[in-house]
């Protein structure tokens, strides 16, 4: 069994998250690559994308190859549109419209998701892209569901979130400043209803692939809060086939066997300013004590569950900053090296002028 210490594995991620030698990366192959892009805040994504070297993901989504919708932790991602019915396939499992206590809070129950579900596939047939307010008034028109009017408009999309799940829908091309809703099925390479089983091999090789080591309850944060049966999740790593076993500061965990010569070997990490919401932060969770210092928590998970951009010092996060007015102000956690934290600061400056 390999071991390891946190520090060997941050490097490492760093690396496969083309943090270490950005550059030459298509936005398709860096959300394959990092598991999705999170893209709740467009602009973060972009950021995500740049900081890594990427292209915009415009042109990508724009040609169907990339597709905005949601996904993990019920979040708006970046996905690549071969396997995004692969994370759907999962993400769907949580399965919490049916418990009461949803059923409660939001006034819809299974039978109604299953209805407005037929009927969103209805209005959105034939390539129609429409926005929150025109899909809402399709779907209480076909179902008579007056009663679900008010939160199938909410920005939120509670309950657009299983059709998404579920392949009906995902973004569309905006309309001005107006979201739509389309179709996934006329998306090249789009492939809807993948079993559980090969999703799970998509998945969890994936995840361990940007932000492993780990184990069935870190993927299951990473996917769901915790929100699946355990016993499932541990299913589900036993579908991805071969996996390596390695020890992490004393903890067993889980590895592509391909990547665990790798983990030992990787390069030392650079200094690295990332944006809102960044995939590295978010793979790991801002629980992660060995990623966030525990007294820092806060500063980097904010009220109405912002993630604030980060400074990275030997792949840990050693401070936050922020953007105002083309300047960047940096709040440091730790002494930093002066040149290495100022040429970022520079490039990171001039990516977020070139969004």
């Amino acid at each position: 069994m390999v071991s390891l210490t946190w520090s060997q594995v941050l490097a490492w991620r760093m690396g496969r998250q083309f943090l270490t030698a950005p550059g030459g990366a298509s936005p398709v192959a860096a959300a394959a690559r990092l598991g999705g892009v999170q893209a709740q805040v467009a602009s973060a994504a972009e950021l995500a994308l740049a900081v890594r070297g990427a292209s915009p993901a415009a042109p990508a989504l724009a040609a169907g190859t990339l597709v905005r919708t949601w996904a993990m932790r019920g979040t708006l991602h970046l996905l690549p549109t071969a396997d995004a019915g692969a994370y759907l396939a999962l993400c769907a499992r949580v399965r919490n419209w049916e418990k009461p206590s949803w059923q409660r809070t939001f006034g819809a129950t299974p039978a109604d998701l299953e209805a407005a579900a037929a009927a969103a596939a209805d209005a959105l047939s034939g390539g129609a892209a429409l926005t929150r307010d025109e899909l809402t008034a399709a779907i209480v028109e076909r179902t008579g569901s007056e009663h679900l009017a008010d939160v199938l408009g909410s920005g939120w999309g509670t309950l657009l979130k299983p059709l998404a799940w579920w392949g009906v829908l995902c973004h569309g091309p905006a309309r001005g400043a107006r979201v739509t809703f389309a179709a996934p099925s006329a998306l090249p390479g789009w492939r809807g209803d993948v079993p559980v089983e090969e999703a799970a091999a998509v998945v969890v090789r994936a995840f361990l692939g940007a932000h492993g080591p780990g184990t069935p309850a870190t993927f299951d944060h990473w996917l769901s809060r915790g929100g699946n049966r355990r016993r499932e999740v541990a299913g589900w790593f036993e579908a991805a086939g071969e996996l390596a076993d390695v020890e992490v500061d004393g903890v067993p965990m889980k590895a592509l066997p391909e990547h665990a010569d790798e983990l030992a070997a990787a390069p030392p990490a650079p200094l690295r300013l990332l944006g809102p919401f960044d995939p590295y932060v978010l793979g790991a969770g801002t629980g992660a004590e060995y990623l966030i210092p525990p007294d820092r928590r806060k500063d980097v998970s904010r009220a109405a569950g912002w993630i604030a951009p980060v400074i990275l010092h030997e792949g840990r996060v050693a401070g936050v900053w922020d953007e105002k007015d083309g300047e960047i102000a940096v709040k440091a956690f730790e002494e930093l090296p002066a040149a290495a934290l100022a040429a970022e600061i520079d490039r990171v400056r001039s990516l977020a002028r070139e969004k």
